[in-house]
């Protein structure tokens, strides 16, 4: 079985659950257990909250909401 875990809390649970060797991508936030941080980026936001204000990230959501744009992107071939 492969598991691909797009919220941090399902990677938690995968590996309570002791099946951490089938988990194989999880996004840019999952950072627990420490694990998790060898596995595969498959999901990353395209702004960088450290290198922006919350005033400019919430134009930046707005501004992709509005053009129908996903603030975060897929990699598939992760």
């Amino acid at each position: 079985m492969r598991i691909c875990s797009f919220l941090p809390s399902t990677t938690e649970i995968v590996y309570a659950l002791g099946l951490g060797d089938n988990l194989v991508g999880v996004t840019h936030e999952c950072d627990y257990p420490p694990e998790a941080a060898g596995k595969s980026r498959v999901i990353m936001s395209l702004i960088n909250p450290e290198e922006l204000s919350s005033q400019e990230i919430d134009r930046l959501v707005s501004e992709n909401h509005k053009a129908g744009k996903s603030t975060y992107i897929v990699e598939e071939e992760a």
